[in-house]
């Protein structure tokens, strides 16, 4: 097929999995033909112990280029994904079985890309998905070299392309609403040697205007490369890779989750969420602070303190090598090392003080921060800010939360075959990260932006030359993991069982005072008589310290694939999953004394059932399983937009089960349809402490933020050079809060108890040129949300039911147009 040509990379093989090792491993787990694991029209059914789906590059380069892998996936059951913008470019929120994404191990080519810290997700920082292989989800389970202290539950896995053996180039333009304009180039070196060294550089380019505000853009860039040696003909081989990514954002379309009266749409918080598609088009008003008077006590100007007025840059970038070894007829060695740099922030603005600090911050005529409401004075310089002489003003200063990040990761895995039917592997994961997270103050122009996005390259200094810090802590998280799995071929049985130890550490280092249990916290210059003179007036506020965490567990998990046939597989599998507490959640610890078991949080364990059956022919493929998780010790957490913290709560013990399931057919190469769905069911267990005095009546309720049920499907079909396909995925209803209740303040109800579900419909279309002399060229259409459904995107979750939550408003309909040259 011609659609064939214009994609530039090879067929997808049984490339399941995430690291070298466990792909090596789990191909030979494959039981039926080839042909059948390649999928049809880019879905793929595994025929593996675990409850997997996969997407090929088929299904990937069909949706809107540029797209985030997230939001590529959210085509899968199970899979639950609210984006930020039509383009993938601002972020968004995923679920898969009820999982938050602080809960899911995402990886690229083996790579951890969970947050070090907070174990989040960014969508927005993906791979380009023109050169993603495949992409695989682990609908209840992870790998068992898998180097990550997030995954309680689910994992999504995705491979970069390997280089062509031939010379080739593509090219990807597309345009579209809200101003948008992406390029993205790619050169295949092909063999450079007689060795069959080989090569690709890639790069794009995305610009946008901000969907909601009417103010603000999104500007991302991106560049890979891949260099890849086969070594000999047994599949051997060696590659090294690099990724830079660079977002320059402003945040846009979170609103007040309410709709009472008196109100109108937009981000502040006492705004409401759109009733109507032309209210979520709310206009943010263009401002401009006002110069100082000298001799006059200036106040802050609320200019800037706007969300959409709010940058979120990042810069990310690895360098990865994979890499396979026969040592041995039948002996594997894998390794693969990486490192990885972040540099990013978000968040607002504060209001900052000339002067010095108040007696009632716990010590008088001092600088530095003293944490409180986001409209209070937080920072204390103790110099003119505004440049108008006199020491006597308040003025608004660009205030996000910085984080760097240095990781360095290996996994390194070792696989023996006894014989033909018994396999043995072991292998070694490493991962540290240096995780420096700082909060210095910038100036804002005098329009409201920031003078940069990133203050801490040119902080505002106090009047002793030193930079005042919202929050300063330095963090190490370490993780050394050996793990070993056993493959058995039992005429129709495959058996596998497996055994995960991991231990991690986290050195942790707080340089700043910890006021309250929620983590307020006291900066102050470090080592200063400030510092000093505070210590000993507040005798009772946990100081800056270090504190070491450990936490070791063993997690088993095993498998089994029965074939009943050559099409009808029985399988089932049960693994014990771990996520031990993030830098948050323990630097919020930190207010209580060491010796106080609220000081030692608890890690949250799963235990993971699945059992399911797939059929799988060369023109029809089904799935479909039935699945249990058990938590105990469930930390929820939830962002507050305007303290910029993230608070936990302990809901203890919390049972998910539910279904998944899809069928796949393909009665000719030229059409396919296909249909997913899922239905969860979570139930707390009890209920949870709200205040000192009161419970929420949390017990025998749903989790909050997951939809109860997906349904979804695609059909795609294509004939003389012409391909077309149409999606629709229904999201069921999301409670808003735990105790399912509808939304109260001041007595009067503000928002039901449910936000409601919604479906999408989305159209793509391609055309070949090729009849008109130019092969390889091609026009291609992506149209999303194409009925312009109104609908409320990602949201946290809530313990209380009297509590606002912020939601953002969904992406609207948005056409996108694009040419593809390849040869």
């Amino acid at each position: 097929m011609c659609s064939a040509a214009l994609v530039a990379v090879a067929a997808p093989i049984a490339a399941f999995a995430q690291s070298t090792g466990s792909i090596d491993f789990e191909n030979e787990i494959v039981v039926t033909g080839a042909s059948v694991d390649k999928g049809l029209g880019g879905v793929i059914v595994p025929d593996t112990s675990k409850a997997k789906a996969v997407l090929g590059a088929e299904f990937i380069q069909a949706q809107t280029p540029g797209q985030s892998i997230n939001e590529v996936i959210n085509q899968l059951p199970g899979v639950s994904f609210q984006n930020n913008d039509p383009f993938g470019s601002a972020g968004g929120t995923m679920t898969i079985r009820g999982f938050d994404d602080s809960r899911i191990s995402q990886t690229f080519d083996g790579l951890p890309l969970n947050d070090t810290g907070g174990y989040s997700i960014y969508s927005n920082q993906q791979l380009d998905p023109e050169i993603i292989d495949q992409v695989n989800v682990n609908l209840g389970s992870t790998d068992v070299d898998s180097p990550t202290a997030a995954a309680s539950g689910s994992t999504v896995n995705y491979r970069s392309i390997t280089p062509s053996e031939d010379f080739g180039a593509k090219m990807v333009a597309s345009v579209g609403d809200f101003s948008f304009f992406r390029l993205f180039g790619m050169v295949q070196t092909g063999n450079l040697t007689p060795w069959g060294t080989r090569a690709f550089v890639s790069a794009s380019r995305a610009t946008n205007n901000a969907i909601y505000g009417g103010i603000g853009e999104i500007d991302k860039q991106q560049y890979n490369a891949k260099i890849y040696q086969p070594i000999g003909s047994n599949g051997d081989f060696i590659s090294l890779a690099g990724h830079y990514n660079e977002n320059r954002n402003n945040f846009f379309g979170s609103v007040p989750l309410r709709v009472d009266g008196g109100r109108v749409a937009g981000s502040a918080s006492a705004n409401r969420f759109p009733i109507t598609k032309d209210e979520s088009f709310y206009e943010t008003a263009r401002c401009t602070i006002p110069a100082g008077v000298t001799g006059a006590v200036d106040t802050a100007s609320s200019c800037g303190s706007d969300y959409e007025y709010r940058y979120n840059p990042s810069n990310t970038g690895n360098i990865r090598i994979n890499s396979r070894f026969t040592l041995a007829d039948g002996l594997i060695l894998t390794v693969d090392p990486s490192y990885q740099y972040t540099k990013a922030n978000g968040g607002g603005t504060s209001i900052a003080s000339e002067g010095l600090t108040p007696a009632s911050s716990g010590i008088a005529g001092a600088v530095g921060f003293i944490q409180g409401s986001s409209s209070s004075t937080q920072y204390y310089f103790g110099r003119d800010l505004n440049g108008d002489g006199d020491m006597r003003d308040t003025v608004r200063v660009h205030s996000p939360s910085q984080t760097q990040t240095h990781r360095y990761g290996l996994i390194a895995s070792l696989r023996y075959d006894l014989d033909d039917n018994n396999t043995l592997r072991v292998a070694y994961s490493y991962d540290r990260g240096r995780h420096r997270q700082t909060g210095e103050a910038g100036y804002l122009q005098t329009i409201g932006f920031g003078a940069e996005p990133f203050p801490v390259n040119h902080p505002i200094k106090d009047v002793n030359g030193a930079a005042v810090e919202k929050r300063n802590r330095l963090s190490y998280a370490i993780l050394h993991q050996v793990s070993g799995e056993y493959r058995g071929k039992f005429n129709a049985f495959t058996v596998n069982v497996g055994l995960r130890a991991p231990f991690f550490k986290r050195d942790l280092n707080n340089y700043c005072f910890t006021q309250s249990a929620s983590g307020n916290l006291r900066c102050f210059e470090p080592g200063s008589s400030i510092e000093a003179a505070y210590a000993v007036a507040n005798p009772t506020v946990q100081g800056p310290q270090q504190r070491i965490f450990k936490y070791d567990k063993l997690l088993p998990n095993a498998g089994f694939v029965f074939n009943a046939n050559q099409a009808l597989d029985i399988f089932g599998n049960y693994s014990k999953g771990l996520q031990v507490p993030g830098t948050d959640n323990l630097y919020q610890s930190f207010y209580y004394d060491p010796a106080n078991p609220n000081a030692n949080p608890s890690p949250e364990t799963t235990d993971n059932f699945d059992l399911g059956i797939r059929y799988r022919t060369a023109t029809l493929q089904a799935q479909l399983s039935g699945w249990y998780t058990i938590y105990k010790d469930r930390l929820a957490s939830a962002y507050d937009r305007d303290l910029d913290t993230t608070i936990y709560r302990n809901l203890g013990r919390v049972d998910k089960y539910g279904i998944d399931g899809s069928i796949t057919y393909q009665p000719m190469p030229e059409l396919m349809f296909y249909v997913f769905g899922s239905y969860l069911k979570s139930k707390i267990k009890d209920d949870v402490e709200l205040t000192a005095t009161t419970q929420a009546q949390t017990s025998g309720k749903r989790e909050s933020g997951a939809p109860i049920y997906t349904l979804g499907g695609r059909i795609q079909g294509e004939i003389e050079g012409v391909r077309l396909g149409v999606q629709a995925k229904r999201t069921g209803s999301r409670y808003v809060n735990d105790q399912n209740l509808p939304v109260f303040q001041n007595g009067a109800q503000v928002y039901g108890a449910k936000a409601p579900g919604y479906t999408l419909v989305d159209l793509d279309a391609r055309y070949s040129l090729e009849k008109f002399g130019a092969p390889g060229v091609a026009v291609q259409l992506n149209v999303t949300n194409v009925f312009d459904k109104l609908y409320v995107g990602g949201f946290d979750g809530t313990l209380s039911n009297t509590s606002i939550t912020f939601a953002q408003i969904g992406a609207p309909r948005t056409f996108v147009g694009s040419l593809v040259v390849s040869f």
